[in-house]
């Protein structure tokens, strides 16, 4: 298949989903360059089309993808103002693709023994709600939960910060009050950070089943979830700085229960 004009049809709605109402109208949404398309692919994410500027052809990392005898999904040439409309980097990469949404249910976050969950409550930025999932994965957590509020998860900005780590792990967005009360009576101790916790990151028990909360960049974590907490802890710091941002926060305590687990 070939597509030359911006103005296509079917250009025109790929282009939509650069805006959150249209992704969620449609249920797809965008990644864009090689190494985010090939993460897709090679996970197994339900990609509906990849479209590739036919002057330069398909990426050679795609090539064995291309090939697959039933050529799912599809593949599209498209000229380079297509995939200027359809990609918001300032200078856009010689592929993109669609992908479709697909749930995954909370629920099954809860059945993992000892499973190390990251839960994100009114995470607004983009950037650190894709770092989080990245260092989540990097450190073998089982999950990652979004709650209300949060930065959303198709946001170009978000999947660029993931470096596709959304495909390697669960990402669920949930009612958070709900996840944490059914992940406490499935016996998970909920945790988050705080400036005044007595508990040392470096001293609290992180072999057991634990659902980590990191909070808005602001405000913190929320009161209705602040009520589900059962512990917090506070990551020392030699130096003068009051506080580290919410990535930073969450990869710290995320790499010293790796450390915990596995070493």
């Amino acid at each position: 298949m070939e597509l030359m004009s911006p103005n296509n049809p079917r250009v025109k709605e790929w282009a939509q989903l650069l805006e959150k109402k249209h992704r969620t109208r449609q249920g797809k949404y965008i990644v864009e360059g090689v190494h985010l398309v090939q993460e897709a692919l090679r996970s197994g994410a339900d990609v509906e089309c990849v479209a590739y500027d036919m002057e330069k052809g398909i990426p050679h990392e795609l090539e064995s993808y291309a090939q697959l005898p039933d050529r799912h999904p599809e593949w599209a040439a498209v000229s380079a103002a297509v995939i200027a409309k359809c990609t918001e980097t300032k200078t856009p990469q010689s592929v993109f693709a669609v992908v479709r949404k697909e749930a995954y249910p909370s629920g099954r976050l809860l059945h993992q023994q000892n499973g190390l969950v990251i839960v994100l409550d009114g995470v607004q930025d983009p950037g650190n709600v894709g770092t989080i999932i990245r260092s989540a994965d990097a450190a073998g957590a089982a999950g990652v939960v979004l709650g209300h509020g949060c930065a959303d998860l198709y946001n170009p900005k978000t999947i660029r910060s993931t470096m596709g780590s959304m495909f390697h792990l669960p990402v669920v967005e949930a009612e958070l009050t709900q996840a944490l009360a059914a992940a406490k009576s499935g016996g998970a101790r909920v945790v988050s950070t705080s400036l005044q916790a007595s508990h040392s990151c470096y001293t609290y028990n992180f072999r057991q089943s634990v659902w980590l909360v990191i909070g808005n960049e602001g405000q913190g974590v929320s009161d209705a979830v602040a009520a589900l907490v059962d512990d917090s802890i506070l990551i020392p710091m030699a130096g003068q700085a009051e506080s580290l941002n919410a990535a930073m926060a969450a990869t710290v305590v995320l790499f010293e229960a790796m450390r915990q687990r596995l070493f």
